[in-house]
């Protein structure tokens, strides 16, 4: 709402409070006259009684009957105030009051109009009712105004805030830039397309995982472009209502056509694009009513030259095919998570304003952070920000960025939890034996820090500090991975001869990797090159509702439990073999542990070191 209509409620407010205080103040004053009427007997009996010595009656000579106000004083000197009363006949009061020998004074007063007895309150009242509900309505946030605009358009036109942010301003997608520098010369410059009979896409979809930066690319978009740019979700669409979602497209695209050439961008577009005929929501199901109106906006029978729609999603899989071929959502950019050259230009950017001390490097930042959005990194370096102004510092070190690691990617550690100290002797062998496994196997490691102060939801942590950003993932390092997982329940039974519970998600983290080595990737050559995966990651119960069997028989599920089992056997073993190996490591990493709680990487390594040196000298000191 701008200033102006701003005041121009204010004032309107006001008024409208004063004249409500008025008709209030009316309605008062008549109540309480109504409460100090006297009745005759009541009048008689204060004069026989003698409490009464002076009475001043006030009447309109024109007309003998009516109503007279009589202002009494007891003869106790206590004065009773506003009493009146109704007469038929003025004279037989006074003769009344001159028999009793009672002082009084007639007042002549004018003859009350009925204009100000009743028109007048009945205005007052009727003005202030019609004063407030126009005050609602201009408002604008009442029920009747949103009834009114329930068919209208909720996108939000770019403002200049939005229209400065450039591809400048989005780092880490080189790629997805350069696919979208085509849609900002197109509609920089549409006649030299137009000059050989090119046709630039209607519609671009952005997919990927929430928080890689789509929302941010469309508005660099029409911040490089420089033309309007048109916000909505797809949420903003659907109503309880049937045909209002439609509506709400048919006005969108209306408003656009008076902005052409412009952007409109739909966050979430899968919360109305969804595919159709899932039997979910009856024939007359209110998105598919949205969706169908979409469609024909899009490239139907209408023409819509120079609007380009841009959409997000996290789940194309959902996505109705109509709205996925070509004429309609012509290109689709894949924005993935970064490399570890996209993280690193991703955390220049969000560090800017933020004071860094010169210890912290965000290249090996950047190596740490492998997985990690856009979204991720700023939260990270966020939490360190609020890590260094809790401490009372106004810069970052390396240490916030490594608790700030720690909380973003595990959990706030809890160091005031009371733990027995034969629960932290097994959580600190059980940690070091991740932590060996980690060291030993060279696709997985190396280590970069170890833990047994409980974090999240876990007794401890082993954190691992991948050097590569691997675009695939081979057989041997599912394999280590298993490995890798199943040495915490080996150091257990190695030094306790006795298991506990602490490896339940370890193991489940095992046979899941495992289970889709065999069914999934065709890496067990009893079972063959064939998916019989079917749990798919992305479940749509509308599609998927009528499709649970699980497509082969009991011999092939029989053979993928005994694949399952023999991969998992055989990485156990194999991690048995290396702790066995490394048992001194084992012991002194549990030590170390114990004493300190948390250990780095350069601590973890010199064990390692020391075990090397030792076995070194070990030949000598035998001969």
């Amino acid at each position: 709402m701008s200033d102006r209509n701003s005041r121009g409620v204010n004032r309107f407010a006001l008024l409208a409070f004063f004249i409500l205080m008025l008709v209030m103040f009316w309605f008062a004053n008549a109540i309480g006259q109504r409460e100090s009427e006297l009745s005759r007997s009541e009048f008689e009996w204060l004069v026989e009684k003698g409490d009464v010595n002076y009475v001043t009656v006030i009447q309109n000579r024109d007309v003998p009957t009516g109503r007279i106000e009589i202002g009494m004083k007891r003869t106790d000197d206590k004065e009773i105030k506003d009493k009146h009363m109704y007469v038929s006949d003025v004279n037989e009061i006074q003769s009344f009051l001159e028999s009793k020998n009672v002082d009084f004074e007639v007042m002549d007063v004018p003859r009350e109009s009925w204009l100000t007895t009743i028109v007048v309150p009945i205005g007052l009242t009727l003005l202030g009712i019609f004063l407030i509900f126009t005050l609602m309505n201009r408002q604008g946030g009442g029920a009747n105004a949103k009834a009114m605009n329930f068919g209208k358009s909720r996108a939000r036109l770019s403002t200049e805030k939005d229209k400065k942010i450039t591809f400048e301003k989005v780092a880490g997608l080189q790629e997805e830039k350069e696919e979208l520098e085509e849609i900002v010369d197109f509609l920089k410059s549409p006649k030299k397309y137009i000059q050989v009979g090119a046709r630039i896409p209607k519609g671009v979809l952005l997919v990927g995982p929430p928080g890689t930066g789509k929302t941010l690319l469309a508005k660099a978009v029409a911040g490089e472009a420089g033309v309007p740019f048109f916000t909505i979700s797809g949420s903003d669409f659907v109503e309880m209502f049937v045909g209002v979602g439609a509506s709400r497209v048919r006005d969108l695209f209306e408003d656009a056509k008076k902005n052409a050439p412009c952007i409109i961008f739909i966050d979430e577009i899968d919360a109305v694009a969804r595919s159709r005929g899932t039997g979910m929501g009856g024939g007359h199901d209110e998105r598919e009513q949205t969706l169908n109106q979409l469609l024909v906006e899009m490239d139907g029978f209408g023409v819509n030259e120079g609007i380009i729609v841009m959409a997000a999603t996290n789940r194309v899989d959902i996505l109705d095919r109509a709205i996925l071929r070509p004429g309609r959502f012509d290109r689709k950019v894949m924005v993935g998570r970064p490399d570890v050259r996209g993280r690193e230009e991703i955390l220049k950017v969000h560090a800017k304003g933020k004071p860094l001390s010169e210890e912290i490097d965000l290249k090996q930042i950047a190596q740490t952070t492998a997985g990690f959005t856009g979204a991720d990194l700023e939260n990270l370096l966020n939490e360190a920000a609020i890590l260094a102004a809790k401490e009372e510092r106004v810069y970052l070190k390396q240490e916030d960025i490594r608790k700030a690691f720690v909380k973003v990617g595990i959990g706030a550690e809890k160091k005031s939890r009371i733990i027995s100290e034969k629960e932290r002797k097994i959580t600190a062998f059980h940690e070091a034996g991740h932590a060996i496994l980690f060291h030993v196997l060279p696709d997985v490691g190396p280590v970069y820090s170890v833990s047994i102060i409980p974090t999240g939801g876990a007794g401890g942590y082993t954190m691992p500090l991948p050097e590569n950003d691997d675009m695939f993932n081979t057989k041997g390092k599912m394999l280590q991975d298993i490995t890798v997982a199943l040495g915490g329940r080996v150091a257990e039974e190695e030094v306790f001869d006795d298991i506990t519970t602490g490896a339940s998600q370890d193991i489940k983290q095992a046979t899941s990797v495992a289970k889709s080595m065999v069914t999934k990737f065709g890496m067990s050559e009893a079972v063959g090159l064939i998916n019989y995966d079917s749990d798919n990651d992305e479940v749509f119960i509308g599609r998927d509702l009528a499709h649970t069997s699980r497509g082969y028989g009991e011999s092939v599920a029989t053979a993928i439990d005994r694949e399952v089992k023999r991969i998992i056997d055989e990485c156990y073993e194999k991690a048995k073999e290396i702790i066995r190996e490394h048992s001194d490591v084992l012991h002194a990493c549990s030590d170390l542990l114990l004493e300190k709680e948390k250990i780095s990487r350069e601590e973890f390594e010199a064990l390692f070191r020391k075990e090397a040196s030792e076995a070194a000298d070990l030949p000598e000191r035998e001969n």
